[in-house]
């Protein structure tokens, strides 16, 4: 097996209600990490654009910006336009317009995934501290009205008083409208024991989910899908978001049943060779030419059968 990098590759990163650098360090670096030459970003256009998504990009060693945005950023990637070069594939995330997009351009490009609205489930025993359940709760529902908010206990007491925290902390908080409308669409699940906890957890498959329980390493086997996982009450989601190295972009609305987060993989490429001497082809001639005849494909078998005609 061969593997090769993409030849370019082109990198989405939104814009509107906040800038992301940190998106653009989890896209370029491991497109870079892969050897892929040429790296397009593009995110939508502001008279305010911020300083660090170029410095993050210089960075990274992103080769062009564009300032432009939305599904006509996408389908620019895709095909090129006279200023936008057309690229292998495209990564990153962005809203549902984004995401209907890479939807459309796919099997013209690449995509890595059609990434939904942030999502965070807890898992948390009775131990746990209802303040650092809030906070990170909020950490997501900062993102988007569409977040998606789950808290998973056998304790009654515990939602109790995550509620309370929550109510506490919202008020302080810039993006305090967003997050309102975000966790009235959350859940909080009362499940009958710790075994239904960790069957929720894995039907639902979230993007980010956290262990919040005394030794949580013990219940990671229990774990067959998620994104990302974050294991006791220090291990916080944002450091997934900027630094604990994990990649950001990770499967959302239950695809983490069949997909993984972003990686240096996915701005690869494998190709298979052979190479036969005529002795190895006489030794499977048998075998292949059987094969072929089932199939009814005589020409398959032809092709093996002049070689061994041959002197």
């Amino acid at each position: 097996m061969r593997v090769t990098p993409l030849d370019s590759v082109g990198i989405y990163v939104p814009g509107g209600t906040a800038s992301y650098p940190s998106s653009v360090l989890m896209n370029a670096i491991p497109a870079k990490v892969a050897g892929v030459q040429k790296v397009v970003m593009v995110t939508p256009p502001d008279a305010h654009l911020n300083p660090a998504i170029l410095a993050a990009a210089k960075m990274a060693g992103v080769d062009e910006v564009f300032t432009i945005g939305g599904a006509q950023a996408i389908a620019a990637l895709a095909y090129g336009t006279e200023t936008i070069p057309a690229v292998s594939k495209i990564v990153g995330p962005g809203n549902i317009y984004v995401a209907t997009a890479k939807r459309e351009v796919f099997g013209q490009v690449g995509i890595d995934m059609l990434a939904g609205p942030s999502e965070i489930l807890i898992l948390a025993d009775e131990l746990a501290n209802p303040a650092y359940l809030a906070a990170d709760l909020l950490s997501q529902a900062e993102h988007d009205e569409r977040a998606r908010i789950t808290l998973v206990t056998t304790s009654k007491s515990l939602i109790d008083a995550t509620e309370r925290a929550l109510a506490e902390q919202i008020s302080t908080l810039e993006r305090k409208a967003i997050c309102e409308v975000a966790l009235q669409n959350g859940h909080f699940i009362l499940a009958e024991s710790v075994s239904d906890m960790f069957q929720i957890a894995n039907e639902i498959a979230p993007e980010h989910l956290e262990i919040q329980m005394d030794n949580p390493l013990l219940y990671l086997p229990q774990i067959k899908n998620a994104g990302s996982i974050f294991l006791g009450k220090f291990s916080s989601e944002p450091l997934g978001d900027y630094i604990a190295g994990p990649n950001h972009v990770i499967p959302t609305a239950g695809t983490a049943k069949f997909s993984s987060p972003l990686g240096v993989d996915d701005f690869t490429k494998r190709s298979s060779f052979i190479l036969y001497s005529k002795e190895a082809l006489q030794n499977e001639a048998t075998d292949v030419i059987t094969l072929a005849h089932s199939e009814g494909l005589t020409a398959h078998a032809r092709a093996i059968q002049i070689r061994l005609e041959e002197e």
